[in-house]
Parts: C-alpha cells; structure tokens; sequence
C-alpha cells in the first residue's frame, strides 16, 4: 500500500512538472513572433543649414557640412564660428577654430516636422529645425 501511494504521489508530481512546462513552452514567443525593435540612438545631426533658435527667441543658423566641418551665423547673418564637427558618444560635438573648446550637445529624438532640441553640458536648450529649401 506504502508503495502505490508513493507511485501515485510521483505520478501526480510528475503530471505537474510536465503540465508546468508545457505552460512555460505556450508562454514563449513562437519563432514567428518578433518583440518591436528597441528605439535607435540618434545618430547625430546630419549634413545641411539649420535654424537654432535660441531660449530668448533669436533665430541663428548653423550649416554642418558633409566634410566635418561647420559655420555658425548670428541673427544678421555675420559667421560667428566655424570649425569641425562630429558625432560622439550620441551626441553632436563641436570644436571651432582656434583656442577655444570642442562643446558636445545632447540631443532629443526628432520631431515630426525634422526639429530637435540641444542641450550642451551647462544646460542651455536650444531648438534645431532643418531650413526649408
């Protein structure tokens, strides 16, 4: 009697595992499921004129071009900087010419409309929308 008690505890015991596992196996994706991609990092802002407009409201542009090398302009139009740009570690970098130092700026995701905002170590936010042709 001990024994046909104790086969039918390992039988009852053994349905359970198998059922626990068959419930693992309908929980998994089948091979046809795909998850959604994770969200790419920005991959930096491309070559081309842009409009920065600035947190008082002044509209400057800055042209990146596709040899690494950029030109800010001020409200009139004068070039204010230029030198080279890259993309780092997720964000845009820029060192102008001379003495002064590379500045990199953290990017938000693109809009809709292509505009993005900045943000450069000491937390100035400016906004970047791509200049219309």
């Amino acid at each position: 009697m001990k024994k046909l008690v104790l086969l039918a505890a390992l039988t009852a015991l053994s349905a359970c595992s198998q059922k626990a596992e068959e419930s693992k196996d309908a929980a998994a994706p089948t091979p046809t499921e795909t998850a959604a991609p994770a969200p790419a990092a920005p991959a930096g802002t491309a070559p081309g004129n842009y409009d920065v407009k600035m947190a008082d409201g002044t509209v400057a542009s800055t042209v990146i071009n596709a040899d690494g090398t950029y030109a800010d302009t001020d409200p009139t139009g004068k070039v204010v900087k230029k030198g080279k740009f890259a993309h780092k570690d997720g964000k845009d970098c820029f060192d102008p010419d001379g003495d002064e130092a590379e500045e990199c700026w953290s990017l938000s995701p693109v809009a809709a409309d292509g505009s993005f905002t900045a943000t450069n170590p000491e937390g100035t936010t400016v906004t970047v929308t791509p200049k219309k042709s």
